[in-house]
């Protein structure tokens, strides 16, 4: 695969459309025709890539459910993965992320280390990108997990330090997360504190419960939004498709 393909067509994308939508799909829980049918249906309901993972898993199936999504769809697979045992081949590119809100070793740097030797091997792309846990009014399975401290919603000037020093360290994209299932999303004003302060693209994910919300974010500077587990269940197909409308602005108005 051409360097960094897939992080051009996602630049693309996004130059395009003015935004960008990318689904989350939970590779630890089973997959149900309805959201096999929601992975087929991916890209003619407009969105823009697949991440796959988890910040826990409780199976040993990780690499048998990304070559199943894959077989299902077109659109680029990007592992967004909890750890150095979420790398598979089958798998078209890695965010491969430090996460740099926290102070723990494990998250900052030894599971980059565990990880890149797989990563080589398994010859899928690597996108750098910086990770950062955001205040979400809920202590979330990421946190826990990481035992990292998240930043205070109301400290925006702190979310802007810690995205410049990843843009000067040479990542290629920002992670804002509130946390899968977040009450509260990552704050508006903070989107637009770090997009304004940054050439990188930022990707913001977490308690986005509607396609207004998601509009919300893309309006405020958000290159990329994140949905995954609000669209789980049965017959959401056409929730989807308001989703990735709601991100692509310049396809259709954005929600009022």
């Amino acid at each position: 695969m051409p360097e960094r393909e897939i992080y051009q067509k996602l630049l693309s994308a996004c130059d395009e459309r003015r935004g960008g939508f990318l689904l989350l799909i939970d590779p630890d829980r089973s997959c149900p025709p309805e959201l096999l049918e929601l992975i087929e249906s991916a890209e003619e309901s407009g969105v823009d890539a697949i991440l796959v993972g988890a910040s826990f898993m409780f199976s040993d199936k990780f690499s048998e459910s990304v070559r199943e999504i894959k077989s299902l769809t077109p659109l680029p697979v990007i592992l967004f993965p909890g750890g150095a045992g979420q790398v598979t081949s089958h798998a078209d590119a890695i965010l491969f992320m430090s996460l740099i809100s926290g102070r723990n070793p494990q998250y900052l740097i030894e599971e980059q280390v565990r990880a890149a030797p797989i990563v080589k091997a398994c010859g899928i792309e690597p996108i750098p990108t910086a990770y950062i846990l955001i205040e979400s009014g809920s202590y979330t399975t990421v946190e826990y997990v990481s035992n990292s401290r998240h930043i205070p919603r109301s400290k925006s000037d702190l979310a802007v330090a810690h995205v410049l020093a990843a843009e000067m360290m040479g990542m290629k994209m920002v992670y804002l997360e509130a946390g899968s299932g977040a009450r509260l999303s990552v704050p508006d004003e903070m989107v637009k504190a770090v997009s304004a302060n940054i050439e990188i693209p930022v990707i913001v994910g977490g308690g986005i419960t509607t396609p207004e919300d998601a509009a919300e974010k893309i309006s405020a500077g958000a290159s990329f939004v994140v949905v995954g587990t609000r669209l789980e269940s049965p017959g959401n197909k056409n929730r989807l498709c308001e989703f990735t409308a709601a991100c692509h602005p310049t396809l259709v108005p954005i929600f009022k």
